[in-house]
């Protein structure tokens, strides 16, 4: 998910460098080494660049439900049946592999729609196992007028994963942190810079 306008980071956060990558970079490399193939729902044009597979998101400007509503409506277009997506936000520079190799093997073993942690700060939608099958139901969420994600989410069934579950994956406690201010962007550069040496 690559289609926020970055208000309160300052430039696009997707192309903010770590380590010499941008996070958009980063994020489509470790997806990649996970699902095998990654699709980045943006306004279309803005990531032309990228050398990834843009998908144009149907609500620019309209928050993040309409880019997942977006990710499930084109992959099941690409595939003609019901999948997973394991779709995450472009700001979230801590997320391994491993965790989101569990995620994923968690979700293909459920019968939920969606299969998403839960931390603190509540539920985690932008590192989540969503299925194509919950389309339908979002879309009337959205229709209806709901933009938070996880107003949506209770439209239908979820398999929470608490912190019990995915704090083995957590040693430093910045799984789920996210970049939304410079403040923040240059923490991350900090912490992964130190980390490297």
């Amino acid at each position: 998910m690559a289609g926020g306008g970055s208000t309160r980071f300052g430039f696009d956060k997707a192309r903010a460098e770590l380590n010499g990558e941008t996070m958009l970079a980063r994020m489509c490399a470790l997806l990649k080494n996970v699902t095998g193939v990654v699709s980045v729902v943006a306004p279309i044009g803005r990531y032309a660049d990228s050398g990834e597979r843009v998908v144009e998101d149907h609500w620019p400007g309209e928050g993040p439900l309409g880019g997942i509503i977006t990710a499930l409506m084109d992959a099941h277009a690409q595939t003609h049946e019901d999948t997973w997506c394991l779709i995450v936000g472009c700001d979230m520079p801590f997320l391994t592999s491993e965790w989101l190799t569990y995620l994923k093997d968690r979700a293909l073993a459920s019968s939920a729609a969606i299969v998403t942690p839960q931390s603190a700060e509540g539920l985690e939608p932008l590192c989540a196992c969503w299925h194509t099958g919950a389309t339908g139901k979002l879309q009337y969420a959205f229709e209806d007028g709901i933009r938070k994600v996880t107003e949506a989410m209770k439209r239908v069934s979820m398999e929470v994963v608490d912190e019990g579950e995915w704090a083995r994956f957590d040693k430093s406690g910045r799984l789920f942190w996210n970049m939304n201010t410079p403040a923040e962007y240059e923490e991350a550069r900090r912490i992964l810079e130190s980390e490297k040496r």
